[in-house]
């Protein structure tokens, strides 16, 4: 019985060939896929805040979920988008928008805070509350 199943199996000496071009063709499209669908987030800096630079500071690279809040040297408070929030209201309405837009997304919402390098930090203080 065992030297049947030899003999079926030695004769057919042809090579199995699998045509890759399908396979190929469909790691393209999926490349396509992700390079469209996905969006770079950008953060906008307000030009007119300096901050403080320490000398082992890194630059940080995960920029999802950011809410910028920029304080600038003269106490005035302006968003990514440089509108001005004039008190406590504006600021914390805008902190609460961004969260639920972030929340949204599926991302952990962070408060980054930016201030100037001649700001009083109480200006800051006012922001963090």
């Amino acid at each position: 019985m065992a030297s049947r199943l030899r003999q079926a199996t030695a004769n057919k000496e042809e090579e199995a060939t699998l045509d890759m071009s399908p396979m190929i063709d469909m790691v393209f499209l999926l490349l396509i896929f992700f390079i469209v669908n996905a969006t770079a987030i950008i953060v906008k800096t307000d030009p007119d805040v300096e901050p403080p630079i320490a000398k082992n500071s890194k630059r940080q690279e995960e920029k999802g979920g950011r809410i910028v809040v920029n304080v600038r040297d003269d106490g005035t408070f302006t968003t990514e988008q440089l509108v001005i929030l004039k008190d406590d209201a504006d600021i914390q309405d805008y902190v609460e928008k961004e969260k639920d837009k972030w929340l949204g997304l599926a991302e952990k919402p962070k408060l980054h805070l930016r201030g100037d390098k001649d700001a009083v930090f109480r200006h800051s203080r006012t922001a963090v509350r």
